[in-house]
Formats: structure tokens, C-alpha cells, sequence
């Protein structure tokens, strides 16, 4: 692989300024190279690093004011928008250097207290850093290849002879004013540099333009990469991509359901999780090695990272005996809990600290043979665990045969994981109510199925969706993806497949960790007088019964190994209590599907899984064409624009009320067994 290279375009950079004409040739351009960095994770990654450039603005009587745009918390820099960068007056910034103290709040209070629009977001709390160097724009990110030299024992030593007298070296202080104290100072003491190396910590760059700032940070980070690429048993590359799906085996699923398992079941548990899986041949070999133990366990390679994958991942090597996987996988979730507790007392005492301690459960766990999970109450908090933690094997890769990976200690990292600061980067919004569940839909591409797709979704539920028609499926996900932010995958096939509907529950555990609700709603009508279609009714058993049979066996495996219940949900019909004539091979079927939610109902009440079902009537859906309204209407005496409010409430029922009967269902943690009408009233169906 080639070293880094610089990614301006004069083009695009002229095409920014004319998409931010509004805002200014300074913003604009600062917008465009902080996307730049942001868009190569080897560099920054999930609102890692800042940047800033200081230019004009004018108040609110027209008076030009000098400030200083700096990132924002909660924004990332390779998607930022010039509201991501807010105004701050420069002037009393630049006062704040008499202090000769600050605390973190103050310092976060006297930064706000300049901002030219009260409603932006918090400015970095790096802000100062960056009002202290007199450069116009300035440029920071936590560099991989950086981080391998400034993550050595003699880190100053080595980055003095890398970068010459080109780069001031700053010694680890925490983010603040200390730091942008100690920065400037470094700066002022040789104005020549061209930027500041952070030891531990990351690097800075500056100049004159966005192009000079940015071409320089590319240049130190290829000057790093030339350096490593010295030592003939250093790959210099950024982590491959990761492969997933049949690569994980039966067993490796058992080990994923299992660890969900301990998790949702352990002290202290977060409750429901959901796990990602990365593997590919980098991260199998970096998991074979002798030192894996010790060098895995030192520590982030940035402090920043600690917040959202602790200081330490789990190292698991699950016996190859089924029956010993959950027991030592509890054992192992509970004996890092326990090394967690002592780390934080240990800390609390040695720094005379009175804090709350954060969740002791493990984040990230290194599987060999099987890869790198990350285990979080959502799918992106656990998939941006898992992006921090493939970067950080590819730094220690790199910097352990250089010399020694060595980042901070563990009273530097916990400094930082503690750090009020630190934590509002994880925001206060209270979780979605289902959050880290995993559900399942078939038919998820017609009427009620994607109804409860989006009724689940809403809730914050990871959705495994399943149709036939894999266009239409590809299509719902879309429509879903734009309104909810949840882990979503589909998977098309045949229901009436038992192989494919054992793929299915496999995904769900390859992609999630495991299965929590499943909702068995694909079905077909068919019509006929019953002692006319036999080969109909033959159809009809095989995906209004057998098709739910496949699902609810292998659901209840899955739910049944993770050891903490689950819920199994069947779209039956009113049909089963009161079939019409002409329906008879459908009626049947679903009259068997009653039966069967509530044998399994009872056969799995024990393992706290709930069975249960909806029978809804005339709802339009694929089910309904025009020439099956007609048919069944007429059957009825009724005339088609009368069919679907032909009930008690003279109403129609939508697949939006049917999605909602199920979520109550999932919801109504006492209930199994149950039968569900959502019909509008029909005394002829009703069960009771």
C-alpha cells in the first residue's frame, strides 16, 4: 500500500465554496478539508478529533467581530455542516490565558458564554487549544500511524528523531485548560513548527490555509507511515474489511448467543444487547498471538476511545464441550466485573475521588477463531465499539514489533473515563423502550408486516425482515432506514423452506447476537369449495402452518440458548372461528395455527417464552386483490365497498391496528397463550 496521500481538489474545494457562498470562503473551506480528514478512519473516527479556523462575523449591530469556528460537540467531521462549526468570540477566549486556573466547568461555562449564537452546540472541549495558537485554520485528529510512535515508552525520544524540529511534542495532559496552556507554550517556544505531536494522544497541524493545515497533517502521518514501514515486520494498512455471514459456524453461533445470554443475565446487567461481529483474516491472525493477552489488555490507543469501549476487552476461549459454553462464558462476564470493581475502588482510593461508577460489563471481547464482538445496548453503539477497536489492532500491531505499545496507564484512563466532560459525549436521551431486542418479521414486505416493521422500529427494535419478493423487501428497508435508526437486515426466500427459515434465525444471532420476539405473519389465501382443492388445501397447510411450524421450532432453539425467554407471535385469523364458504383451505390452516401457538405455548412456558396470537379480519393487504374482495363480499351478501367495515363497529380495520396488537402482545409480559381479535367485533369469531 501506498503512504497517505493528499485527497485536495482545487475543483472541489471551489464547489464548496460556492455551496457555502452564504457563510464564506473561510467556513467553506474549513468545511470541506475537515470532511477530508473525516472520510479516512485511519485519521479520525465517530466524532473523534476537531478543527477550527478563525474569521469574521459580524453581531447583531452589524460589527465585525473576530471569532473563532470550532466543531461542535455531537458532530462528526466527515459529514459536518457549517452549523457543526460555532462562532466563538475570540477576544475574550484569548483573555482567559491570565487565569492562572480553570476548572473544567468553568471553562465550559466561559466558552458558551461566548458563542455568538446561544443555540449552537457545545464547542469542543479542546476549544481553548485551538484559540491559543495564533493559526488561522488548525487541524487535529488521532492519527493511527501517529499513535504507534506516540504510544512508545520513549514516545518524545522517537518523535523528536521522526519529526525533527518540524513538530513541537506536548506530554500527556488531559483535555482542557491545562492542555491548551501547555500547548501554546510549546508552540511559542519555537514558532516555526508546524504543528504539536500530543504523546499518547494524537497530533495537531496549522497554517495559513485549510489547504496548508491539511496537506501538513497528511504529511506527518505519511512521514509516520515511511518510519513504521522501516521495520520489515510492520504492515503499514488500514483493517480490511470485515466478512460476515457463513464464515460464522454453528458453534461460533452458540458462543454469540450464549455471551448475549450472559450478558442480559449478569449483575449489573444493561439489559437486552446486541452484539456485532467483525472477522476477517487480520483480526483472526492478531487474535492467535502468544502476547495476545498482554498486549490486547494495555489499553486504547487514545483516551478518547475509552468512554465507548472501556479500558480493557474481555479475551474469551470457550471450551469446544456445548454444555460448558454458558458456564464459562457467566463466569468469564462475572470475573471481569469483578477486575472492573477493583480498578474503580482502586482508583476512587488512590485518588480521593467520591465518583458513581459507570456499568462494570465488558464492551468488547476478543474470540479466537471466531473475532472481534462488541456488545452495546444498540447496534451503532456497538458497531462504532467495534470500528475504535479494529483501528486499535491495527496500532498495536504496528507499534508493539517497533518498539512496545505502551498507552496511558490505568489512573490516566480512568481520569478520563470519569471525566464529566468525557461523558456528555455519551448524551443524556433515555434508550428507545427496545432497544438492544432483536425481532423478526415474515412477510414483512406486504400490509401487516411491514405495519409491524414499523410499529417495532419506532420502539427501537433490531429487525430481521423476511418476504419472498426480494425487491418489494429491499424496498421496505429503505422506507424504514429513512425514518428509524435501528439495526436492520433482510433476508428473502421461500417461508415454507425449512432450511431457509433456519438461515433466518442464524442471521439473526450472526448479525445481532440472538432473537427475541419473533412475528410469524406470512400467509396466502386460497379459495375453493373445500371438497374441491385438495392440492389447495395441501398448499395452504404447507405456508398457513408448516411454514409457522419451521419458524417457531427454530425461534424456539435460539430463545431456548439464550436463557432469559423471548416471545413468538402468529397472525392467525378470524377465519379459524368462523370460516365463510369458498375459504375452507385457508380456514383450516389457520384454525391448526390456533392449536399449534398453543401447544407451544405450553410446551415452552417453562423457558419464559410467550406464545400467542392475533386473528384480524378483512384487512387491506396483498392477501385482498380486487377479485377476492368481490368474491368474498359477494359470499357475505355484501357489496365490495362495504366488505372491510362489515362488523359490530362498522369500522375498518387497518395493518397498522394489527401491528399494534401484536406490540401490546410482546408487551404484555404476564400473557402467553393468548388469542387476540382485531376485527372491529365479530360475535362469531370471538373466541371466548
Amino acid at each position: 500500500m501506498t503512504v497517505i496521500q493528499s485527497a485536495w481538489r482545487d475543483e472541489d474545494a471551489e464547489a464548496f465554496r460556492g455551496q457555502f457562498a452564504e457563510q464564506g470562503a473561510d467556513l467553506a473551506d474549513r468545511v470541506y478539508t475537515s470532511r477530508l480528514l473525516g472520510s479516512d478512519p485511519g485519521l479520525v473516527l465517530h466524532g473523534g478529533g476537531n478543527t477550527s479556523v478563525k474569521t469574521q462575523q459580524c453581531d447583531e449591530l452589524g460589527r465585525p467581530v473576530d471569532v473563532l469556528c470550532v466543531k461542535g460537540s455531537g458532530w462528526d467531521l466527515g459529514g459536518i455542516a457549517p452549523a457543526g462549526l460555532p462562532a466563538v468570540a475570540l477576544k475574550p477566549l484569548l483573555e482567559l490565558r491570565e487565569c492562572p486556573s480553570l476548572s473544567d466547568e468553568a471553562m465550559v461555562n466561559a466558552v458558551r458564554r461566548c458563542l455568538m449564537d446561544a443555540s449552537a452546540p457545545n464547542p469542543s472541549v479542546e476549544t481553548l487549544l485551538h484559540a491559543f495558537l495564533p493559526h488561522k485554520f488548525i487541524d487535529h485528529t488521532h492519527a493511527n500511524w501517529v499513535l504507534a510512535l506516540a504510544n512508545q515508552p520513549d514516545a518524545e525520544a522517537v518523535c523528536r528523531r521522526v519529526y525533527g524540529d518540524t513538530m513541537g511534542i506536548v506530554p500527556y495532559i488531559m483535555p482542557g485548560f491545562d492542555l491548551a496552556q501547555k500547548a501554546a507554550e510549546v508552540y511559542e517556544a519555537d514558532p516555526s513548527v508546524e504543528g504539536l505531536i500530543l504523546i499518547n494522544h494524537g497530533i495537531f497541524t496549522f497554517g495559513d490555509t485549510a489547504q496548508i493545515a491539511y496537506e501538513r497533517m497528511i504529511d506527518k502521518v505519511a512521514l509516520a507511515q515511511r518510519e513504521l514501514r522501516k521495520n520489515p515486520a510492520i504492515r503499514v494498512a488500514p483493517p480490511a474489511p470485515s466478512v460476515l455471514g457463513a464464515v460464522v459456524s454453528e458453534t461460533q453461533r452458540r458462543v454469540l448467543n450464549h455471551l448475549r445470554s450472559a450478558l442480559v443475565t449478569a449483575a449489573h446487567s444493561r439489559g437486552a444487547q446486541i452484539l456485532v461481529v467483525r472477522r476477517n483474516q487480520e483480526i483472526l491472525d492478531f487474535l492467535e498471538r502468544d502476547d495476545l493477552d498482554d498486549l490486547a489488555r494495555r489499553g486504547p490507543i487514545t483516551p478518547d476511545h475509552v468512554i465507548r469501549t472501556k479500558q480493557k476487552p474481555l479475551i474469551l476461549r470457550p471450551p469446544a464441550a456445548p454444555d460448558q459454553v454458558r458456564g464459562y462464558l457467566e463466569k468469564a462476564v462475572a470475573d471481569y466485573v469483578a477486575e472492573y470493581v477493583t480498578y474503580f475502588e482502586t482508583q476512587q482510593k488512590n485518588k480521593g475521588t467520591d465518583k458513581k461508577r459507570l456499568n462494570p460489563l465488558p464492551i468488547v471481547f476478543l474470540i479466537p477463531g471466531l473475532g472481534l464482538v462488541t456488545a452495546a445496548p444498540t447496534r451503532s453503539a456497538a458497531a462504532v465499539a467495534a470500528d475504535l477497536w479494529q483501528q486499535t489492532l491495527v496500532v498495536q500491531r504496528a507499534a508493539e514489533p517497533y518498539g512496545r505499545y505502551q498507552p496511558l496507564n490505568d489512573a490516566h484512563m480512568f481520569d478520563m473515563e470519569y471525566w464529566s466532560l468525557e461523558q456528555a459525549k455519551l448524551g443524556k436521551k433515555k434508550p428507545a423502550p427496545m432497544a438492544g431486542r432483536v425481532v423478526l418479521v415474515t412477510g414483512a414486505a406486504g400490509g401487516i408486516g411491514r405495519a409491524c416493521a414499523e410499529i417495532f422500529a419506532a420502539e427501537g427494535a433490531n429487525l430481521v425482515l423476511a418476504d419472498v419478493d426480494g425487491e418489494r423487501l429491499s424496498e421496505t428497508r429503505r422506507a424504514l432506514a429513512k425514518n428509524h435508526k435501528v439495526g436492520m437486515t433482510t433476508l428473502a426466500g421461500d417461508i415454507t423452506d425449512a432450511a431457509y427459515v433456519q438461515r433466518l434465525c442464524d442471521h439473526a444471532v450472526t448479525l445481532f447476537g440472538g432473537l427475541d420476539c419473533v412475528i410469524s405473519n406470512a400467509g396466502r389465501a386460497f379459495t375453493g369449495p373445500i371438497a374441491e382443492t385438495t392440492d389447495a388445501l395441501k398448499a395452504s397447510l404447507d405456508i398457513n402452518l408448516l411454514s409457522h411450524q419451521y419458524l417457531a421450532a427454530a425461534a424456539s432453539k435460539v430463545m431456548q440458548a439464550q436463557g432469559h425467554g423471548g416471545c413468538i407471535l402468529f397472525n392467525a385469523s378470524k377465519s379459524a372461528f368462523n370460516p365463510g364458504p369458498g375459504f375452507g383451505a385457508y380456514s383450516v390452516a389457520k384454525a391448526a395455527l390456533i392449536a399449534l401457538a398453543k401447544q407451544y405455548a405450553v410446551e415452552l412456558a417453562g423457558d419464559q417464552i410467550r406464545v400467542m396470537a392475533v386473528n384480524a379480519d378483512r384487512i387491506r393487504t396483498g392477501l385482498f386483490d380486487e377479485k377476492l374482495v368481490a368474491e368474498r363480499a359477494a359470499k357475505r351478501g355484501l357489496e365490495p365497498a362495504a366488505y372491510f367495515r362489515a362488523n359490530m363497529l362498522s369500522v375498518e380495520v387497518t395493518a397498522a391496528d394489527v401491528a399494534r396488537a401484536f406490540l401490546h402482545l410482546y408487551q404484555s409480559a404476564k400473557s402467553t397463550a393468548t388469542l387476540f381479535t382485531v376485527d372491529g367485533g365479530n360475535i362469531a369469531a370471538s373466541p371466548r
